[in-house]
């Protein structure tokens, strides 16, 4: 009999999470597992990439209310604005997990019903509020949650978190600089802490990188991209003013911004402010960003903190130039320095380090062939997401 498996998450909009869970469902070997997945908002330009085999389940009404746009929460409206609000109230010095750990106990766990199907095992795939619904509305003889980021740095609401994580059977983190990070945080789960890579597969990402030529990519200048949720994490306010300084040394480049996010129309504003609408441009989410990884000439990540970034992966594949900011885990994602530049994280570092590739064609020649020469793909890591439900970690 296939045991049962079911996955939580926020949505599969653009993001390094929902990639790599996309990733693993295209790896699962269904003749195994039964899998079931569940999206808090059924959304996102992943979605079709979900294989056939799974089982998007509809969700309980109220997930729908609640998590759904405000316009569509009916009579929930006013509870949904007046929970925000008093968590606001409550943990207003406190990041934005802080607020949502608040409104989950003293709201939110006390209106969402339990999810009346059984499983052999339960994972959400990413941190907060779908680990909460995890422990307290699933019923399963494993629990899983995964923890995509540098725990501290990314500020995670450890009080609302502990008493969870207490619950779990395993807590797994993409790097191992994120699983120090996680074991001095939480000292008492260090067994049941563990470290499993993001599936990337070098030959599928290969393919989708030829499926065509981004219309936007234009010649004779310097093609420079990033990629991520508009957010404050990935500094890419970094990346305007950095692209102030480039300008300011007669440097002709067009440096592109894929993703979407809350800070849009900051960071739009700040373009404007700082006179760079004509070298810089957010062009919004993609669904296939291959073919512009692999058509860009040097690869540019502004992070003020990651865990294991997708991205940077697939960029190895791909064998592009990267500049990556020097923050804590960093290095913990690349083998030596033919692999990448790191900057330092500030608009002046970042300008610095891209202005050395551009005038240096023999590093840049060099990276890319130390990458081309190497596998970044790892399809096998598989078989220890494998183990991992079947409880043999």
């Amino acid at each position: 009999m296939k045991k049962k498996i079911l996955f939580i998450m926020s949505s599969l909009g653009n993001g390094g999470a929902e990639r790599s869970l996309v990733n693993l469902l295209n790896e699962i070997p269904y003749d195994k597992y039964e899998v079931d997945l569940l999206l808090f908002k059924k959304s996102g330009m992943f979605l079709k990439q979900v294989p056939t085999e799974v089982n998007i389940l509809h969700r309980p009404k109220i997930l729908k209310k609640l998590y759904g746009p405000i316009e569509q929460s009916g009579v929930w409206v006013l509870f949904k604005v007046f929970s925000t609000v008093i968590s606001l109230i409550f943990e207003k010095d406190k990041d934005k997990g802080y607020q949502t750990g608040f409104r989950w106990k003293h709201f939110y766990k006390k209106v969402i019903k339990n999810l009346d199907k059984k499983y052999d095992v339960a994972v959400s795939y990413i941190s907060g509020e779908q680990t909460y619904y995890l422990v307290d509305k699933v019923n399963a003889k494993r629990k899983i949650t995964w923890i995509h980021n540098d725990y501290k740095t990314a500020h995670h609401p450890k009080k609302y978190d502990e008493p969870y994580f207490d619950k779990l059977d395993f807590i797994v983190t993409i790097s191992d600089k994120c699983l120090k990070i996680l074991n001095e945080e939480f000292p008492f789960f260090k067994n049941k802490c563990y470290c499993i890579a993001n599936i990337t597969s070098s030959s599928i990402i290969k393919k989708r990188a030829k499926e065509f030529y981004p219309k936007e990519y234009i010649d004779n200048v310097w093609k420079i991209l990033s990629i991520g949720r508009l957010s404050e994490q990935k500094g890419f306010d970094f990346a305007i003013s950095a692209a102030r300084i480039l300008k300011s040394k007669k440097i002709k480049f067009k440096w592109f911004i894929i993703g979407s996010g809350n800070l849009k129309n900051t960071l739009q504003k700040q373009i404007i402010k700082e006179n760079v609408l004509d070298c810089i441009e957010l062009i919004g989410a993609r669904e296939n960003p291959y073919p512009y990884i692999k058509n860009c000439d040097i690869f540019v990540q502004t992070s003020r903190y990651e865990g294991k970034s997708v991205v940077i992966d697939e960029c190895k594949m791909l064998a592009k130039p990267m500049v990556l900011t020097n923050y804590p885990t960093v290095k913990d994602q690349l083998n030596n320095e033919n692999e990448a530049i790191i900057a330092e994280m500030n608009p002046k570092g970042i300008a610095e380090k891209i202005e050395f590739l551009i005038e240096n064609d023999e590093i840049r020649k060099k990276m890319e062939n130390y990458l081309q020469q190497h596998e970044y793909g790892n399809q096998s890591e598989i078989n220890k997401y494998i183990d991992l439900f079947e409880g043999r970690l």
